[in-house]
C-alpha cells in the first residue's frame, strides 16, 4: 500500500478498487493467470492452474472466478440479430430411474436455461441465465439485444412467432425439417458459440453448477467478444474490467438461491 490519501487518510495501491484488492498474491502471478485464461480458447481447470502458477487450487479457483466476473459485456446491437437457447445439465442417460419423471417441457426440468444473442455485424455476442424460457423472459432479452426494427432470425420455436408484434422483422429457419440457412437467415454463429461452450464444459471443467454458470457463461463470451484483438490488447481489456468490483471469498460461496451441486 504505497501511497496515501490526504483526503480519506488511508493508504491505498493500483489494486485499490478493483478485484484485485486485498490479494495476497504477486502481480506476477496474475498475469501469468490471466494470459493463460485468454489463451486458452476452452477456458482453463483451476487444477491446472495451481500447479502452473504455484498457488492451492483452491486460491486458483477464486481467482479464476474474479477473471470471468471482470468480463466487459455491454449490450445494445443493431441487427440482423440471431436469438437461440440451450440447456446446460446433466444428460438425461446418466440418471435415474426417480429424474426422469422430471423431464418434462423444453430442456428438461434438471437443467438450466442459456440463452443467447449474436449481431451480424459486430460478430458480439451476449449471453445470459434464464430462470426460463416463456415468452416474457425471451421477449424481454430480445428487446434488450436488439434494437426496434432490427431483423431477427431464430429457430421455429413457438415463442419468438409473436416478435413482429413487438416491431421486429422476424425470420426463422427449420431446423426440424432440415432447414439451417435460408438466404441471410441461420442462427449458425450461435450453434458455433454453443460448441466451443459445450466443449469447454464437458473437457475442461466437466461439471458446473447453476449457482457459478453465469460467470463461466459471461467468461466464454468475453473471450469471443476479444478474440480478433492481439492478446495485450486482450489482456488491458480484461483488467480494465477488473475496476469497481469485488468478489471475496465469502462472497463467491454465499447462498445466492441457485442449486451448488455441480452437473456433469
Amino acid at each position: 500500500m504505497p501511497y496515501w490519501c490526504t483526503d480519506c487518510r488511508s493508504y491505498f495501491s493500483i489494486k485499490t478498487g478493483t478485484l484485485l484488492e486485498y490479494t495476497q498474491l504477486p502481480l506476477r502471478k496474475w498475469v501469468y493467470a490471466i494470459y493463460l485464461h485468454l489463451t486458452s480458447l476452452k477456458g482453463i481447470s483451476s487444477m491446472k492452474l495451481h500447479r502452473d502458477i504455484g498457488v492451492s487450487q483452491k486460491t486458483a479457483w477464486h481467482m479464476l472466478q474474479r477473471i470471468r466476473k471482470a468480463f466487459d459485456d455491454s449490450d445494445g446491437d443493431d441487427g440482423p440479430v440471431e436469438f437461440d437457447e440451450i440447456y446446460v445439465g446433466g444428460k438425461a442417460k446418466n440418471m435415474h430411474a426417480h429424474q426422469w419423471a422430471k423431464l418434462t417441457g423444453r430442456g428438461g426440468a434438471d437443467k438450466t436455461a442459456v440463452v443467447g444473442a449474436k449481431d451480424h455485424g459486430t460478430n458480439q455476442v451476449r449471453v445470459r441465465v434464464v430462470a426460463a424460457t416463456d415468452s416474457s423472459t425471451l421477449h424481454g432479452f430480445v428487446y434488450a439485444h436488439a434494437a426496434p426494427g432490427a431483423t431477427v432470425y431464430t429457430d421455429e420455436a413457438r415463442v419468438y412467432q409473436s416478435l413482429p408484434a413487438l416491431f421486429y422483422r422476424h425470420e426463422s429457419v427449420k431446423h426440424s425439417v432440415g432447414e439451417f440457412v435460408r438466404d441471410m437467415a441461420h442462427t449458425n454463429g450461435l450453434e458455433s458459440f454453443w460448441s466451443m461452450l459445450k466443449r469447454g464444459y464437458i473437457g475442461i471443467y466437466h461439471k458446473v453448477s447453476p449457482k457459478h454458470l453465469d460467470r463461466y457463461i459471461k467468461e466464454f463470451t468475453g473471450r469471443h467478444n476479444l478474440r480478433e484483438q492481439g492478446t495485450p490488447a486482450q489482456m488491458a481489456r480484461l483488467v480494465e474490467g477488473m475496476v469497481g468490483k469485488r468478489l471475496r471469498y465469502h462472497m463467491l460461496v454465499a447462498d445466492n438461491g441457485l442449486p451448488s451441486g455441480a452437473r456433469s
